[in-house]
């Protein structure tokens, strides 16, 4: 038992850390459907382009948004509850405001899915630490593309790695 002025290890106490490499590993390699809360239809938005890289590289994206009747093909669901049955989930992946995730992970608990994934910005330890309780895994603060992009060795996707290693300013 740790003295009173040693810090808690958080990753035994609280869970493991909420950006564990190990964990966002497992989730990249078995999922296969992401619903993902806060999908927009506008191209130019985060949440879209990581949609699209996502299903390029194979997951079937799920759209949870209200205010669309679909994304990127498939049909958009107001909430996660809202998702038929017989659609497995296997990540719920939040681009909402810190304070509006509770509730989306209440909703991923209830149905049993087997993560969630806040995004750059999406911070809410309480939420994170609630379904780390409830057995599901959890990330926070970290982008699912960046993060596949690492793994996979796709980080070259849309420029990030072009394949020249140079110090010399080049012309545009």
């Amino acid at each position: 038992m740790p003295s009173p002025s040693t810090p808690p290890d958080t990753a035994t106490e609280a869970g493991p850390p909420l950006d564990d490499p190990h964990v966002i590993q497992r989730i990249l390699r078995t999922a296969s459907t992401i619903a993902i809360v806060g999908l927009s239809n506008k191209t130019q938005r985060a949440s879209h382009f990581v949609g699209s890289y996502l299903q390029d590289e194979g997951y079937r994206v799920i759209p949870v948004n209200p205010t669309v009747d679909a994304v990127l093909g498939e049909t958009a669901y107001p909430d996660v509850a809202s998702i038929p049955d017989d659609i497995t989930i296997d990540v719920v992946d939040i681009f909402r405001r810190p304070e509006a995730v509770p509730p989306i992970v209440a909703e991923a608990i209830a149905r049993e899915v087997p993560a969630v994934w806040m995004q750059f910005g999406v911070t809410n330890e309480d939420a994170a630490r609630q379904a780390q309780r409830a057995g599901l895994d959890a990330v926070m603060d970290r982008c699912m593309k960046i993060e596949h992009g690492r793994y996979s060795g796709g980080l070259h996707w849309m420029g990030m790695n072009t394949g020249v290693i140079s110090a010399k300013r080049q012309a545009w």
